[in-house]
């Protein structure tokens, strides 16, 4: 019977340390390749490591050793996936919570070295600093992607992310304006530089990188309707105009005639800035936008011009985003089909509108069952 070759050996290098020796066959050029590690401890320790590697040989799953970084990794992640495979926003919010969160705290680690007790100690750290689980499962989502595309390339067998725990999102109720709080906002929108931004928010539904985005060019005011084709997005280096979130966004949504009346007294005063910058102003076609013609930031409308609104009409300090929410809400509340709200926001199925604003189907349940009652009972 022929003798079988030895596939691995270990070596004794020193005072608790061995070199454990893989062969890898030959490369192109025929010549032998190794796989070639040091564990300290005793030859058992040894032992095992060799046979973990035989074992992931024998089923396939066995990768060469890189000296890469997970920085190193998740730079060239970056470059060649991220930047390839979504828009310009999401691959600078990889960026920028990969820096945030791992850069400095686990990214000098070797990535085939990375364990996942690593990676959950990133998290552990996350929660103690009060930062919320939502905000831990986003960190999670961008190591995960970039792992698994790490599994694909050969660099480890398998992704240390797969095998961390999540900390349970508790989702917190909506606080939404109810119909009389909204006229009191749209009362003291009348009142502060800004404020017709905010009045469009609420009445029209969209996402603020779309109202944000809005030409004039979208708009048709015999038809008193409004479309929805690009968002605005901040990233590294600036802004650009981006295709909607989903196709589904891709939107026309009618306007109240009074909300027309005020989008015509602002392309009046709109007018009167742009004479006035005269060589400064930026013609981006905007309906909202600075005294020189360029986009607005969410940052500094929510802090100088919509918490102040909502301090002089005494409401509650709610989200610019919840706008959004209170246009579904009161909508649905009005009984207005959940396929028709579900068009105005752009929502991909009706089964998302549902699910996101759950907490309105209670009061929604009463009102059919009453109906009900009413039909049959008289």
């Amino acid at each position: 019977m022929a003798k079988t070759r030895r596939k691995g050996s270990i070596r004794k290098r020193g005072e608790d340390s061995w070199q454990v020796r893989l062969s890898l066959g030959r490369n192109a050029l025929g010549k032998r390749k190794f796989y070639t590690t040091t564990v300290t401890g005793k030859k058992a320790d040894a032992q095992k490591e060799l046979n973990k590697r035989l074992r992931e040989q024998d089923i396939g799953i066995f990768v060469e050793s890189s000296k890469l970084t997970l920085n190193e990794f998740f730079n060239n992640w970056l470059e060649s996936v991220s930047k390839i495979k979504t828009s310009a926003r999401t691959c600078y919010g990889h960026e920028s919570i990969f820096n945030r969160y791992f850069r400095d705290t686990i990214g000098t680690k070797r990535l085939d070295r990375l364990e996942p007790l690593d990676i959950q100690n990133v998290y552990a750290g996350l929660l103690a600093r009060g930062l919320s689980a939502q905000t831990v499962r986003h960190a999670h989502a961008v190591m995960r992607s970039a792992l698994k595309q790490a599994t694909r390339w050969n660099l480890i067998s398998l992704s240390p992310a797969t095998l961390v725990e999540l900390p349970k999102v508790h989702r917190k109720e909506r606080r939404v304006l109810d119909g009389g709080e909204s006229r009191r906002f749209v009362e003291a929108c009348k009142e502060i530089k800004h404020g017709l931004v905010f009045e469009f928010a609420l009445l029209t539904g969209m996402r603020p990188e779309e109202y944000l985005a809005i030409k004039w060019e979208d708009l048709d005011f015999e038809k008193k309707t409004a479309k929805v084709q690009r968002a605005l997005v901040r990233h590294k280096g600036g802004w650009s105009f981006n295709s909607p979130k989903t196709s589904r966004s891709r939107r026309t949504i009618v306007l109240p005639s009074s909300l027309v009346h005020n989008i015509v007294l602002h392309k009046q005063r709109q007018t009167f800035d742009r004479l006035r910058a005269a060589n400064l102003w930026e013609d981006h076609d905007l309906v909202f936008c600075s005294e020189f013609g360029t986009p607005l930031s969410i940052p500094n409308l929510t802090y100088r011009y919509f918490r102040p609104i909502l301090e002089k009409a005494k409401l509650p300090r709610i989200r610019l985003y919840d706008l959004r929410h209170t246009h579904a809400t009161l909508l649905l509340v009005a009984e207005e089909n959940p396929k028709v709200v579900s068009e105005r926001l752009g929502h991909s199925t009706v089964v998302l509108t549902l699910d996101t604003y759950s907490h309105v189907l209670p009061t929604m349940q009463k009102q059919a069952t009453d109906k009900l009652e009413k039909m049959i009972f008289g």
